[in-house]
C-alpha cells in the first residue's frame, strides 16, 4: 500500500508520515501490522467524538439505506440537513438563524467572504497576520504568509491584514470594509487566544463602520474549548460564523451561519449566488447531526475543561516552555523546531500520534478526540515525556 500511495496519490509534502492504516476505533488508529497508535491529533481536530463512534456509524448506515445524493443543495427538503440546521440555530445566538451547508471549512470561508461583500456592497476584507483559513483561492487570499501565497498569485484582491490582539490595528477597519475574518483562536500561529476583550472590541468596531465580523470556528467549534462554539468564551457574537472539521464526526463538511436577512441575499440578484452540488449531503448531514447531539446531550464539553487541567498538570518538562490553548485545543511549545520535529517523529515510533502547526514551528499539536479518557491522556503524556527525556540525553 505504501508504494502505491507514493506512486499514485498526489502528495501534500515531501515527507508524509505514511502510516498504513488498517482501522481506527475510539482514540486509536491501527496500522496493517496491527500496531495501535494513541491519537492525540484526531484528524487535525476533525474526529470530535473518536474514530467510528457508534452514533455516527449508525447514522451513516441508516441514512445510506434511505437515499444518497438526490439533488443539488437547496432545492429539495432533506431531513438530515433540515434537522442539522435547526439544531445549530437552537444552539447559536438568535441572530444566527440560517445555515448554508458546504463540503469543507475552506469552502465555508469562501462563502462567508462572498456574503460579506453581498451584504455591504463593499470589497475590502480584513484578516489577521498569521491567519490560516484554508487553501481554496478565497481562503488562501486571506493569508499573509508570502512563502505559501506567492506561487499562486494573483489571488483574490482587496485583502488587508491586522495584527491579532492589536487594539490599535482595529482602526484599520473602516467604512470601506465589507468583512473582518478572524479565527476565534488562531490555529496555525500557535493556538493564540484573543486577549483583554480584543474580540469584543473588534465586533464593536465592525458595528461602528457597518462591517461584518466573520469568526472562523473550524477548529474550536463543536465543543473543543468547553463551549459548543469557541466565541462563547469571549462574550462576542459574530455576524457570520464558519464551521467545519469537528462537526462531521470524521465526515467531510463545512458550514456558515448568519441572519436570515443576510442569508437570503445569496438566493437572489443573482439567483444561486452561492451553489454547491454536494453540500448538505444527506449521509454526511446525518453524521454531523449525530455528532452534535452526542456532544450536546453529554457532559463532554465540561469534561474537556477538566481534561485540559489534566494535560497541563502532566506536561511539565524542561523542553516544554509553554502549553497554549483552551480545552482540548492545546499545543506544547518546545525551544526549537528541530526539537519539536524530533519529538513528533519519535512519539510516533512509540505509538503516539502528535503533529505540527503551520506557522509556529516549535509547537506540538495536542488535539485528541473529546472522548479521550483520563487514562489515555496519562498514557500519551507519559510517552511524550519519555521522548523528551531521550532528546535531553542526546543534547547533553
Amino acid at each position: 500500500m505504501k508504494a502505491d500511495f507514493f506512486k499514485y496519490q498526489a502528495q501534500t509534502s515531501p515527507h508524509p508520515l505514511a502510516v498504513e492504516v488498517s482501522h481506527a476505533k475510539g482514540s486509536y488508529i491501527y496500522d496493517i501490522s496491527g500496531k495501535g497508535y494513541l491519537d492525540f491529533v484526531a484528524g487535525v481536530s476533525a474526529v470530535s467524538i473518536g474514530h467510528c463512534h457508534p452514533a455516527v456509524v449508525d447514522a451513516i448506515k441508516t441514512q445510506s439505506e434511505k437515499y444518497l445524493h438526490v439533488m443539488v443543495y437547496g432545492e429539495y427538503a432533506q431531513d438530515p440537513a433540515v434537522q442539522l440546521t435547526r439544531l445549530l440555530a437552537e444552539n447559536l445566538p438568535e441572530s444566527l438563524e440560517q445555515t448554508y451547508l458546504v463540503n469543507s471549512g475552506t469552502e465555508a470561508i469562501d462563502g462567508a467572504m462572498k456574503l460579506s461583500r453581498r451584504v455591504t456592497g463593499r470589497s475590502e476584507i480584513i484578516s489577521a497576520n498569521q491567519a490560516y483559513h484554508g487553501n481554496t483561492f478565497g481562503a488562501l487570499s486571506l493569508m499573509n504568509y508570502e512563502e505559501r501565497v506567492a506561487p499562486f498569485r494573483p489571488v483574490v484582491g482587496g485583502i488587508s491584514h491586522i495584527d491579532f490582539n492589536s487594539f490599535e490595528d482595529l482602526n484599520k477597519i473602516t467604512k470601506n470594509t465589507a468583512g473582518v475574518v478572524l479565527e476565534t483562536i488562531q490555529g496555525g500561529a500557535g493556538f493564540i487566544q484573543p486577549e483583554h476583550g480584543w474580540l469584543a472590541a473588534a465586533k464593536k468596531r465592525c458595528e461602528e463602520v457597518g462591517a461584518l465580523l466573520i469568526l472562523d470556528e473550524i477548529q474550536p467549534g463543536f465543543g473543543r474549548t468547553g463551549t459548543f462554539f469557541g466565541f462563547e468564551n469571549y462574550h462576542v457574537v459574530p455576524d457570520i460564523v464558519v464551521m467545519g472539521k469537528g462537526m462531521g464526526g470524521g465526515m467531510p463538511i463545512g458550514a456558515f451561519t448568519a441572519s436570515k436577512a443576510h442569508m437570503q441575499l445569496l438566493s437572489d440578484n443573482p439567483k444561486m449566488g452561492h451553489i454547491t452540488t454536494f453540500g448538505g449531503h444527506p449521509v454526511i448531514a446525518a453524521a454531523a447531526l449525530a455528532t452534535a447531539k452526542t456532544i450536546l446531550e453529554s457532559d463532554l464539553m465540561a469534561q474537556t475543561l477538566e481534561k485540559e487541567k489534566l494535560f497541563r498538570s502532566l506536561l511539565k518538562h524542561d523542553l516544554i516552555t509553554e502549553v497554549r490553548g483552551k480545552g482540548l485545543m492545546l499545543v506544547a511549545i518546545t525551544p526549537s523546531a528541530e526539537i519539536t520535529t524530533e519529538a513528533i517523529l519519535m512519539a510516533q515510533e512509540e505509538g503516539l500520534i502528535l503533529f505540527w502547526l503551520l506557522f509556529e514551528t516549535r509547537a506540538i499539536r495536542i488535539t485528541p478526540p473529546l472522548t479521550v479518557s483520563n487514562e489515555e491522556i496519562k498514557k500519551g503524556c507519559k510517552i511524550l515525556l519519555k521522548v523528551l527525556d531521550k532528546i535531553t540525553t542526546k543534547m547533553a
